[in-house]
């Protein structure tokens, strides 16, 4: 049960309306997840502008998927597996890149680097060693692709715990957190 009360669109008043007024005319559909952050207008604000922000950087759309992919698989947020299971297939990732992904992997050597990255971000709380620093880079990431990096995965993790806090309804096709 959703701990959290989603607001909908049309009982929405003020900020929070205007906010989620801007997400249906963008998206076409209002996700949950906006939802119920609009339960605190300022947290959905925060996360709409990081999201935007983070859209005009260097890391390109599927990246980004991925990294929202290994992010929501390391913390077992089903809500956000199956987000960016359905919005990874929007932006181009294949059944198989998807899938990887959630393990942290993927085919072009850069890439996967980059999601190993990510990943001992979250396990590791941030507190990655100097050789993680130097491997990434190594891969061909500059300072700036890894402060992105970093970013993507803190927007990430806020919305996991959001999500694990909310016990959010998925409105997105279910994927289940366990891997085959």
């Amino acid at each position: 049960m959703q701990r959290i009360a989603a607001i909908n669109n049309n009982e929405a008043t003020g900020k929070a309306k205007q906010l989620l007024d801007g997400v249906q005319t963008k998206l076409g559909m209002t996700p949950n997840l906006m939802k119920t952050l609009a339960s605190g207008p300022a947290a959905l604000e925060a996360y709409l502008n990081f999201g935007a922000a983070l859209g005009t950087g260097h890391l390109d759309a599927k990246f980004r998927e991925q990294i929202a992919l290994t992010v929501a698989q390391a913390n077992s947020c089903e809500y956000c597996l199956s987000a960016h299971s359905t919005i990874g297939k929007m932006v181009g990732l294949k059944p198989e890149e998807i899938a990887k992904s959630r393990e942290a992997h993927a085919e072009d050597s850069k890439r996967d680097a980059g999601l190993q990255f990510a990943q001992l971000l979250v396990v590791q709380r941030g507190e990655v060693s100097d050789e993680a620093v130097a491997a990434v880079k190594a891969a061909g990431y500059s300072d700036g692709d890894i402060a992105e990096i970093v970013a993507n995965v803190a927007i990430n993790i806020f919305t996991n715990y959001f999500n694990h806090v909310a016990r959010t309804v998925v409105d997105f096709p279910r994927v289940e957190v366990a891997i085959a």
